[in-house]
């Protein structure tokens, strides 16, 4: 059941967006809207526009969008509910729990639950004989009892049903546990472990929840690792592992590669390591980082892959704004493998490596150098190309001059040919950039990549109508009862659109006013950046009451002509015949 209307309208009242979203983004005024720099991508000029009048939010860049809930489910990674709680608790307001706690809510509590005692019995397994090999594993990781506690970590029991029965004499249903992804369902019907005979990592979020599972194998078995997969509670995306310690020890944090060596840090006293889960870095943790942190330094493993991954997330960092270090651990060792060999010792070292450690400029030039050496022509021509190649792509022109006087230094030339060649670089790459925006521009506007509503590039006419009529309504909610009496949702040609629609008649059958906040429980955060891209699109274009019935027009003539079609399609041969005849007879 919805949250009421008026409780909507008054925590939207009380939820001003510019608030809300200055402390994540710096706004500047521009024209009617703010913009800023997008929170969700990075970018170098600002895409990101704020309407205080309509409370919403459109990035003309990756296209989130939506109202102030919306904007707080994304930015702190909530579901609808508990956005809607945040900004209660904030706004000094009660929710109406009786109607708000829906299916899908109650679920996903259910679902932390089941973590939260699935931690609990991992970790009671690990102190009990079941769990000894575990526990020898981690003592021979130089683990200490209060490092273990720290990070909750347990030990999963080698049968495949002692979890599934423990959380069933807690009052867990087996459909619960699936759902949680502590189980799957067996080929007999029944659920069945989904870890066994696993080190247990567990995964907490910046609220304490435990959210998911890592899992450690110790045998030779694949894979090595097992990570829960994706539920209503926990996106692995959008997830880093430690970050809930991490996030308060300063502005940098170092970015290691998998859970020992987070842990191993931490037991070190680095406690700003954090870990992706299982996965290559991805734009939403990149941007997590950065609300935490100024500085993050790469410690990914000296092997081909870690290198890889390094290479790739670089500029994910840098898009996210971050200042981008990489630690290079010496004799290819990982964080873990380094701490551990110097005893006593270790901690010292690792901490003179950090400090030491070069930016990420000064990694990819080494890079770059070692792989095409510069004592041979080819060797030096490969070189200096491939550096300015990497300098085209810094934003900051003193960055760029820094570096083209250390090149031109280092290899004998002038450095104004260096930074002429960047110049032409970059702005070959500005260029095709902006090619890349126009032609995504183009197949937007005909619907051709609009994922949200696939059949508008069949119905251009109607869909463009229909979303000039809900961008009406959302700002001009006095040409409601106009819509309401003239044109049933019926009469929309695309799916999605009749939906907003049929929603936004219902608002004013109920007496309220249409807005977004009231689509905001019913859409999902893909389906509200839709709905939002059309009232930015809309927000400076005037519209009277002529402008609304000349849309509604549209919509009949084109409802009338698909129906006609069908009927056209629909009938026998003898009626087509016939009905021909009648036109050659108007003719005549």
């Amino acid at each position: 059941m919805p949250l009421p209307d008026q409780f909507l309208q008054e925590l939207k009242l009380r939820s001003d967006i510019v608030d809300i979203v200055s402390p994540y983004v710096t706004l500047r005024r521009s024209g009617r809207s703010l913009s800023g720099l997008c929170p969700f991508h990075g970018e170098r000029t600002p895409s990101f526009h704020v309407y205080p009048d309509n409370g919403s939010f459109y990035c003309f860049g990756c296209h989130a969008g939506g109202d102030v809930i919306t904007f707080v489910r994304k930015i702190e990674n909530l579901d609808y509910m508990e956005a809607v709680r945040y900004l209660a608790d904030r706004a000094g307001m009660q929710v109406p729990e009786s109607r708000a706690d829906d299916g899908m809510a109650k679920l996903r509590m259910r679902i932390l639950e089941i973590n939260r005692e699935t931690a609990r019995f991992y970790f009671s397994v690990l102190e009990g004989p079941e769990g000894r090999p575990g526990l020898e594993y981690l003592r021979r990781r130089a683990l200490s009892q209060k490092t273990i506690r720290h990070f909750g970590l347990g030990f999963s029991p080698p049968g495949r049903f002692a979890l599934v029965n423990h959380l069933k004499k807690k009052g867990y249903t087996e459909e619960e546990a699936i759902r949680a992804n502590v189980a799957f369902r067996g080929r007999s019907g029944g659920a069945v472990d989904r870890f066994a005979g696993r080190v247990m990592f567990p995964i907490i979020d910046l609220r304490g929840n435990v959210v998911a599972f890592g899992g450690r194998v110790l045998t030779d078995e694949k894979p090595k690792y097992l990570n829960t997969s994706d539920t209503l509670a926990f996106h692995k995306s959008s997830t880093l592992f430690a970050l809930n310690f991490a996030k308060d020890s300063g502005e940098r944090l170092i970015l290691a590669e998998g859970y020992m060596d987070v842990i191993s840090l931490h037991q070190a006293g680095f406690p700003s390591a954090v870990a992706t889960l299982g996965t290559a870095l991805t734009g939403e943790q990149a941007h997590l980082m950065a609300r935490y942190a100024k500085e993050v330094v790469l410690c990914y493993d000296a092997d081909e892959a870690g290198q890889r991954a390094t290479s790739r997330a670089i500029p994910m960092l840098r898009e996210a704004g971050l200042l981008v270090k990489v630690l290079n651990i010496p004799n290819g060792k990982d964080p873990d493998e380094y701490i551990r060999s110097y005893g006593e010792q270790g901690a010292a070292r690792f901490k003179n490596l950090l400090d030491s450690t070069g930016n990420d400029v000064e990694y990819r030039l080494a890079k770059l150098k070692a792989a095409n050496p510069p004592d041979q022509p080819a060797g030096r021509v490969a070189y200096l190309t491939g550096a300015a190649e990497l300098l085209a792509t810094l934003h900051n022109r003193i960055e760029q001059e820094v570096y083209a006087g250390k090149l031109a230094e280092e290899m004998g030339i002038d450095r104004t040919a260096i930074l002429r060649q960047v110049d032409k670089l970059a702005q070959k790459r500005r260029k095709e950039e902006r090619k890349k925006e126009f032609r995504t521009f183009q197949q937007e506007t005909v619907g051709l990549r609009d994922r949200v509503n696939p059949e508008k590039a069949a119905n251009l006419r109607a869909a463009s109508a229909e979303e000039a009529l809900l961008a009406a309504l959302l700002r001009y909610p006095e040409f409601g009862p106009l819509a309401a009496e003239q044109l049933p949702p019926g009469q929309f040609a695309t799916s999605f659109n009749r939906r907003v629609y049929a929603a936004l008649l219902e608002m004013i059958k109920n007496g309220a006013e249409p807005s977004l906040s009231g689509l905001s429980g019913q859409l999902s955060e893909e389906e509200m950046s839709a709905v939002a891209r059309i009232t930015a699109r809309y927000h400076d274009v005037p519209v009277t009451r002529e402008d609304v019935k000349e849309y509604i027009n549209v919509l009949q003539s084109e409802h009338a002509a698909r129906q006609a079609e069908k009927a056209v399609n629909a009938a026998e041969p003898q009626e087509l015949m016939r009905y021909l005849e009648s036109l050659r007879d108007q003719k005549k």
